[in-house]
């Protein structure tokens, strides 16, 4: 299978939670876009704002990590949410601010209402894009190397 390359889109805050436990949960914890990712897929998180619950804007990629072999399995985190969840591996990067790479994302098609892209929760972008990202995130070459399919 052809490796892909994902966009989540989360607050900074939840992505720290997730780099603590090695998991990604997407779109508030729903099954199916973790259910599209396979082994060795690479997943960005997005966070446009710092916490979850508040509006301070953040607009940097903070974490990236390869997709694990294990399938996405659920939790419990209160007794009436129980999300799913994908074991990642996540890579060292630096955070990245978005607004520098608008000019040069090709899936921000509308530069002047760039944020529109992410309102799903997830997204598939092309390797040239995941580039272009890992790059502003600090990824080494040899890194990116032993990543990529």
């Amino acid at each position: 299978m052809t490796q892909q390359f994902w966009i989540g889109t989360v607050s900074k805050e939840h992505v720290e939670r997730g780099k603590a436990g090695g998991f990604a949960q997407v779109c508030h914890g729903k099954c199916s876009p973790l259910k599209r990712m396979h082994p060795g897929d690479i997943l960005v998180y997005y966070s446009p704002q710092l916490k979850f619950s508040e509006k301070t804007p953040y607009q940097c990629f903070t974490a990236l990590g390869v997709v694990a072999d294990k399938e996405s399995y659920q939790v419990e985190m209160t007794p009436d949410f129980h999300p799913y969840r994908r074991d990642i591996h996540y890579l060292k990067t630096v955070d990245a601010p978005i607004k520098p790479l608008l000019s040069e994302l090709n899936f921000i098609r509308d530069k002047t209402k760039w944020g529109f892209v992410f309102r799903f929760g997830i997204l598939k972008i092309t390797q040239e894009d995941f580039v272009k990202i890992a790059q502003a995130m600090q990824l080494t070459q040899e890194q990116s190397n032993d990543i990529l399919s």
